[in-house]
């Protein structure tokens, strides 16, 4: 089967925006602490059940003091990571109005409406978490995010660039940069943003199964699956080669009836 880059456009809605940058690794979900502002933010759970006890810790933190502007950001980050995501906005949202100042507050309540498929408010609040004399590269990265699921792609890649010139070398932002390139058909461009991401020693382990899908797209499957395995214990190896041959098939299988790409989207941050 083959690609052309004519055929790869166009993200499609996905509900989860807290859980995927592209194929998902097997077993657990990670979430990256890309909070911003004064507010410090619990140890990132990793594993569902941690997920589910920082739910029961901080829903009852937020119940006892809804006011705790540090409470309401925790809550509603697990609630967000249990997939709860219309309450995670409320939370946030009180949270917001309690404390308009609040930088961190605002962030997380953009991601969040993000999260829940409000993007055009979430562009707004997300406006309003940082200041032009003081910019901050993880609201940029996710107004991008944004940016990309209204299919204003140039506009995103101008705030990742922004970013990148702050945090050089940011594997969160060329991944989401890449993605960008994939989603108006520049995969070659694409390609090497992706691996510049995977080569920065933080590099989220989805940052090579975008690569992996980016390789796949234009037609090197065998190298895709080599980028897919590497450096992964072999259930999890196989699970994501699994899941690369799928989404391949999918593509050519939409190809043929016409449809759009399925393409994984930039992702806004927790």
């Amino acid at each position: 089967m083959g690609f052309k880059t004519e055929h790869v456009v166009r993200l499609v809605t996905y509900a989860a925006v807290a859980a995927v940058l592209a194929l998902p690794a097997a077993g657990c979900k990670t979430v990256g602490d890309d909070t911003t502002g004064s507010i410090g933010i619990a140890n990132t759970p990793r594993s569902d059940a941690e997920w589910r006890q920082s739910l029961d810790i901080w829903g009852k933190r937020y119940r006892e003091n809804s006011g705790d502007p540090e409470a309401a950001l925790n809550y509603a980050r697990a609630l967000r990571a249990t997939e709860q995501r219309a309450q995670a906005v409320a939370v946030l949202e009180q949270a917001s109005i309690r404390s308009p100042s609040n930088m961190a507050l605002l962030g997380a309540y953009g991601r969040a409406l993000a999260d829940a498929g409000d993007l055009n408010q979430a562009l707004d609040v997300l406006s309003r978490a940082h200041t032009p004399d003081n910019p901050d590269w993880r609201i940029l990265n996710a107004q991008g995010a944004v940016l990309d699921q209204l299919d204003r792609h140039a506009e995103a890649q101008r705030h990742y660039s922004t970013a990148l010139k702050i945090v050089p070398n940011e594997p969160s932002v060329l991944s989401n940069l890449g993605l960008s390139y994939a989603l108006i058909k520049e995969l070659k461009r694409a390609e090497i943003t992706l691996r510049s991401a995977l080569a920065q020693p933080n590099a989220d382990p989805k940052v090579r199964q975008n690569l992996a899908l980016v390789v796949g797209l234009q037609g090197r499957f065998p190298e895709a699956e080599k980028i897919a395995r590497a450096d992964l214990p072999e259930d999890e190896a196989a699970a994501n080669v699994s899941y690369l041959r799928q989404m391949l098939a999918q593509q050519t299988e939409w190809k043929k009836m016409g449809r759009q790409p399925n393409l994984p989207r930039p992702y806004a941050g927790t």
